[in-house]
């Protein structure tokens, strides 16, 4: 039996019913007008610069700004000693580094140098130093002349020893830039430790040998390229296409089953596609696994970027695909839309799904996240009382909230992200709560109440330690809440929490928890053999905790869940080791923190609360357990790094931090897990 009222994506077939994502359009680059001649630099110590704004940027815009910036060339970038010389070394670096333009476009050995002018049209690779143009090489195939040159092309040895450590100098400042502008990451935010740099905004890692994606989020690899030093001038070598790109996906296998996308049997089932689903499927395929696999999923979209709608309600289904139809198509990875799940049969291996089409498996992940909490007051079948789980959702609330009275039911962190974003569109916003303070449970009560403060600054008004007990509206549709403490609040829209879709599971013989939570083993493997479980619906054993069983609903967490239980479906016994960090933004604040607090018995700060500027240590006993932080890039992220390595962080060395050292000053940290 074929499916009908869900829609299926064929390999090499056509998507029915689910719109696929657009290719993006590329921004014309508009004319740069004339500039003048910088003046002459003031002489004295080179240092690295602050960080700077921090967006996006292509390799050709950093070229552009270094040009106006008035610099040519790298020259004399490695001399002197760092600690940073083992880990930007003549090693083949990931850096994307700048499209150069020489006249071709495959792999040049290419200085690194915004002066497209001084391009030989001939020349495969040259160099040039600040404010002189000269060419330092050959073109490829041609040999230079006299004794300095044996051979026309470089030789591709990665041996150290002509290469002193390195030094903050503008070279390096270039080479950092371009790194920062191709693969987003702060060029001097970053963590770099354990042969690997960490994003200090979202904290995912990357090998800085291979590029290889090692730690979450994000679903691609940075782009590799190696580098050359010779006379103290450094050259990147790269194809065009790729210096063009900021991303790399890994090298998949394809799917050879010829039955794929016809038959009522398949070798991978995995119900739910957001992030733990998604990659689960990526990394079996980027395994060598060729079989048939089946993802399905409630929505009508393809796999998402579920997190960004309560941060931008307005936000549109193609603004958030992960992958467009066409990498589906391409890995034969078949994906069932509008699909929901009613019964799984352990004994037979199968599901069965609403519309009554079966679908056999012999390995099952079940990440099915979250589903509509319901209230359980008077008045709950009112109109316009809404959850955020899918793009239609997040759209009608911001459409019917412009202007209106809104009251968001629970200030963690999906309530507050919708709170902050309608503020400006709303005429009010309202957030009930059953605890004193927004995040008491993860933050604590100070930086709870400073989170607070800052949201009643913006017009948000708070009703703690209560709970809704009447909804009441006029013909059918909602216009005042009633609370137990018997207040009244007006509302034209309500928005309420989420809740583990695990219902279809309860008679399935599948273990489940008291809250309705799938708990997994370190394999993310449920107590079925055969049958894993990943994402926002679990829990698991957190190994830096002493193997304590906790749920973690955060995105990264969901990444790195998938891929460990595809891992064990090949039979790779790898094990959730993976240290929990999360980021949210509300009033163009970002908060960051890693770890998991849970039971923490004292908060340490540092900083002003009352300015925002801050990061909070959360301790049990005599241990470091979590860290929150905002506007103190890239502490939390240094800190997650200590925490994965195995390293432990004392209490009193926070206290002593906190007592002695100036506000951003972080080298107690340098060393730990390095």
């Amino acid at each position: 039996m074929s499916p009908t009222a869900h829609h299926l994506l064929r390999p090499g077939g056509a998507v029915l019913g689910a719109a696929g994502s657009p290719a993006a359009v590329q921004p014309q680059r508009q004319p740069r007008p004339a500039r003048a001649s910088p003046p002459p630099r003031a002489r004295g110590p080179k240092r690295f610069p602050s960080p700077g704004p921090r967006r996006a940027q292509s390799p050709l815009q950093v070229l552009e700004q270094l040009q106006q910036d008035g610099i040519s060339s790298i020259s004399k970038a490695f001399r002197g000693s760092s600690p940073m010389g083992d880990a930007l070394g003549l090693r083949q670096l990931p850096i994307c580094a700048p499209a150069c333009r020489p006249s071709s476009g495959h792999s040049p050995w290419v200085a690194v140098s915004p002066s497209p002018n001084q391009w030989s049209s001939r020349s495969r690779w040259c160099c040039l130093r600040k404010n002189e143009a000269r060419r330092s090489c050959r073109p490829v195939g041609r040999a230079a002349p006299g004794p300095t040159r044996a051979t026309a092309r470089p030789a591709t040895s990665t041996r150290r020893s002509a290469c002193p450590p390195l030094t903050p100098t503008p070279a390096l400042r270039i080479v950092w830039r371009l790194l920062s502008a191709t693969s987003r990451i702060s060029r001097m935010a970053s963590v770099l430790s354990r042969g690997r740099v960490r994003c200090p905004w979202h904290g995912a890692c990357f090998n800085i040998s291979t590029g290889d994606l090692e730690d979450f989020p994000g679903l691609d690899s940075l782009h590799k390229f190696q580098v050359k030093i010779e006379k103290e001038k450094v050259y990147v070598r790269a194809s065009k296409q790729a210096l063009q790109l900021q991303r790399r996906t890994k090298v998949m296998a394809k799917c050879i089953s010829p039955s794929a996308g016809y038959s009522s049997s398949t070798n991978v089932l995995i119900v739910g596609a957001g992030a733990a689903g998604l990659v689960c499927a990526e990394t079996l395929r980027q395994e060598g696994f060729s079989d048939r696999i089946v993802l399905c999923t409630l929505d009508r979209h393809l796999p998402y970027d579920r997190p960004k709608l309560s941060k931008s309600l307005d936000t549109q289904p193609e603004q958030l695909a992960l992958r467009p139809k066409e990498f589906f198509r391409a890995y034969g990875i078949e994906v069932l839309t509008e699909a929901q799940v009613v019964t799984v049969d352990v004994r037979n291996k199968k599901v069965v799904f609403k519309d009554g089409f079966k679908l056999e498996y012999s390995k099952l992940l079940l990440a099915p996240g979250s589903s509509p909490r319901t209230l359980s007051c008077k008045g709950k079948e009112m109109e316009n009382v809404f959850t955020i789980r899918t793009p239609e959702d997040a759209n009608r609330v911001v459409r019917l909230a412009r202007g209106r009275n809104v009251v968001i039911v629970g200030a963690g962190f999906l309530g507050m992200e919708v709170a902050a974003y309608l503020t400006e569109k709303a005429h009010s916003v309202s957030v009930v709560e059953l605890e004193e303070t927004p995040f008491r449970r993860f933050l604590g009560e100070r930086v709870g109440r400073a989170l607070m403060k800052m949201f009643e600054n913006n017009r948000v008004k708070f009703y703690m330690q209560t709970e809704v007990s009447e909804l009441r509206g006029q013909e059918g549709k909602l216009k005042e809440v009633v609370l137990k403490s018997s207040k009244v609040v007006r509302a034209d829209v309500c928005v309420v929490g989420i809740v583990a879709a695990t219902g279809f599971l309860r008679q399935s013989g599948i273990g489940l928890d008291s809250r309705g939570f799938i708990p997994v083993n370190k394999m993310m493997q449920t107590n079925v053999p055969g049958v894993f479980a990943a994402g926002d619906a679990v829990t698991f054993p957190l190994a830096w905790r002493n193997n304590r069983k906790v749920n973690i609903p955060h995105w990264q967490m969901a990444h790195a869940q998938g891929r460990v239980a595809a891992q064990n479906m090949l039979a790779q016994e790898a094990e959730m080791n993976t240290v929990p960090y999360l980021w949210t933004a509300m009033f163009g604040k970002s908060l960051r923190y890693a770890g998991y607090g849970e039971g923490f018995d004292d908060v340490i700060i540092q900083g002003d609360l009352e300015e925002l500027k801050f990061v909070a240590f959360y301790t049990k006993g005599d241990e470091v357990i979590a860290v929150a932080s905002m506007n103190y890039d890239p502490i939390v992220s240094k800190v997650a790094e200590v925490l994965a390595s195995g390293r432990a962080i004392r209490k009193r060395e926070v206290e002593l931090f906190v007592l002695h050292s100036k506000t951003g000053d972080m080298s107690w940290l340098t060393g730990k897990g390095s």
